[in-house]
């Protein structure tokens, strides 16, 4: 008897179909409202940008601090996170583990609670203080552990243990089973990671709330501000820039990590074949 093939569930269609209206449809909505003229008039008081054009005028500024942050974390994460992921994949002591127990704290710890730990420590300095460069680092305590996690279960895996062996073997220097061997093969969660580092930094609130100062804002912090003291449809337009400046680096990042995926899959078997 011949295979039929499977088709979803009628059930569990609906039911995936029902989650992506209910999740999908507020964010339709927000972005409706930044572009009519009147929200309680809805779409019949007619379609405009001035929301959108006064949001640029007040808040663009803050577009431009949230990327150069985010761009800054990805960039410093890849420096400190990949060799000190390569470091706890390799090593096995209980330093290695205690230290990987202590980098993730400011993940379990509320972003208040870190922002708040940092301006005791480093709150006299107040040229760091108010500069983006306070607001930075917050973030990289803040980002890091997802980096160094994500790279490091990339590195573990045994057939990366085989191949720098090999490398190793055959005379290759560190510094060329490291960055011509190791980092080419786990370049698909090195995306996966800064693609995760940016996302989290783009957006984070809590911490950057406590940070920042009137001439640090960054877009979730403009956010805030223009729904708590203009109107709705201020806000609401402020959503879609965040949309419009967020969803091309994002969908950027995802394009270079599905180019890598296969590429990279293929290569063990190449080497293979030239072995």
């Amino acid at each position: 008897m011949a295979d039929r093939p499977s088709r979803p569930a009628p059930v569990l269609f609906a039911v995936t179909l029902g989650v992506a209206v209910f999740t999908v449809l507020p964010m339709l909505v927000s972005v409706t409202a930044g572009l009519v003229d009147n929200y309680s008039s809805g779409l019949a008081g007619g379609l405009t940008t001035r929301w959108l054009v006064q949001v640029w005028s007040l808040y663009g500024a803050t577009a431009w601090h949230s990327i150069a942050l985010a761009l800054g974390c990805v960039a410093a994460t890849l420096l400190i996170g990949v060799p000190c992921a390569y470091a706890l994949a390799r090593s096995r002591s209980r330093a290695a583990r205690a230290f990987e127990e202590l980098l993730t704290l400011p993940v379990a710890v509320p972003g208040l609670a870190t922002a708040l730990a940092l301006i005791l420590a480093y709150g006299e300095w107040r040229a760091f203080r108010s500069s983006f460069a306070f607001i930075f680092v917050g973030h990289l305590v803040f980002t890091l552990p997802f980096m160094v996690r994500t790279v490091a279960a990339a590195f573990e895996r045994e057939e990366l243990v085989s191949l720098e062996e090999a490398a190793r073997s055959l005379g290759a220097s560190f510094a060329q089973r490291f960055l011509g061997v190791l980092v080419p093969a786990v370049a698909p969660a090195i995306v996966a990671g800064s693609l995760m580092v940016f996302t989290l930094s783009i957006g984070e609130f809590n911490l950057t709330w406590m940070l920042h100062t009137p001439l640090t804002r960054t877009l979730p912090v403009g956010l805030a501000d223009s729904y708590a003291s203009m109107r709705l449809e201020v806000g609401s337009a402020y959503t879609l820039v965040f949309f419009i400046v967020v969803l091309p680096a994002l969908w950027a990042m995802q394009a270079v990590a599905a180019w890598l995926g296969p590429r990279e899959s293929t290569r063990p078997a190449v080497r293979g074949a030239a072995a």
